[in-house]
């Protein structure tokens, strides 16, 4: 079972960590394995791909004509690639060197059509005394109360995730209106294509622990402010997706479900067995963050032809 991986990138400013992706990638215990290195309409950043990868075998390497998203681009890396399974992972995340041959043993150990794995938290500064793990899925992490292991799940997220390629390229791939553009940025990256899986041949993602990305998490992703703005969007995301496939299964709002219910619940047992500020300040922010996603759901909903204005 051959595997392609497929890595995406746009700017000089990412590139170190983009190397670290790559040869993270490089390192793999499995093979067959194939690199897809997919640049976005940037030729500085293509240039020195070439120059740094390009010569190494089983290495693909494209530069989109413009600047085109990331889900056109991990699009166009799938249809590049020649693989039985496509994986992606983030241009700054870290993979272990068994990820793929872990991904590869519950493919041939199960008929799943895709697999996803955990994705582990690899903090530039400190973690935020604030930042509850809770909301870990704001930065693109796996948080708690997330997945069992083998569990089948819409998705998991897009720096551990992988599909039979002939499927997911048959379903459209990514929607190119989705993901990273420019400063647009409509989050709702991994849903589309896990609930076009589920409704044409009827399995979501398999879950698997033991396939680990360590995700690469800069200054500002611990910055209080960006982080409530990235809840309020993560709800305005949420009402557009409802709109476009309202009979998805609803994996966000079972998860805020379980966060009220039992997370909330046991930080607040623990703050008044324990007082302490950390876990005082993060039973605070778990509100605030929740509050926002709630606000972002609302404007979407107040806002006329808000899928339109998502696409356009």
């Amino acid at each position: 079972m051959k595997v392609s991986v497929v890595v995406c990138t746009y700017t000089m400013d990412r590139y170190e960590v983009f190397t670290e992706a790559v040869e993270s990638v490089l390192e793999q215990t499995y093979d067959p394995i194939e690199v897809v290195l997919v640049i976005d309409g940037n030729d500085e950043v293509y240039k020195h791909v070439q120059e740094d990868f390009g010569r190494e075998e089983n290495v693909v390497v494209h530069n989109n004509d413009e600047n085109r998203g990331i889900s056109y681009s991990r699009t166009k890396g799938a249809e590049l690639a020649s693989g039985d399974i496509v994986a992606f992972i983030d241009d700054d995340g870290v993979a272990e060197e068994d990820w793929i041959e872990t991904l590869v043993e519950t493919y041939e150990g199960t008929d799943a059509i895709a697999v996803g794995g955990d994705v582990k938290p690899n903090w530039v500064d400190e973690k935020p005394d604030f930042f509850p793990e809770e909301f870990y899925w704001l930065v693109g992490c796996v948080e708690p109360g997330f997945a069992e292991d083998g569990e089948e799940v819409r998705n998991t997220y897009g720096s551990n995730i992988s599909y039979r390629r002939e499927e997911f390229l048959e379903v459209g791939g990514y929607d190119p209106n989705t993901g990273r553009k420019g400063d647009k940025h409509l989050q709702a990256h991994e849903a589309p294509v896990g609930i076009r899986l589920l409704e044409e041949y009827g399995q979501g993602m398999v879950f698997t622990e033991d396939a680990v990305v360590h995700h690469t998490l800069f200054e500002y992703r611990g910055d209080f402010a960006w982080l409530v703005s990235r809840s309020f969007w993560q709800g305005y995301s949420k009402r557009v997706m409802d709109l476009l496939y309202p009979e998805a299964p609803d994996d966000k709002s079972a998860y805020l479900k379980q966060l009220l219910t039992h997370f909330v619940p046991k930080r607040m047992k623990d703050v008044v067995r324990s007082p302490s500020m950390p876990e005082l300040k993060q039973l605070l922010t778990i509100f605030v963050f929740t509050g926002a996603v709630g606000l972002g759901y609302l404007y979407a909903m107040a806002t006329p032809d808000v899928v339109e204005k998502a696409n356009a």
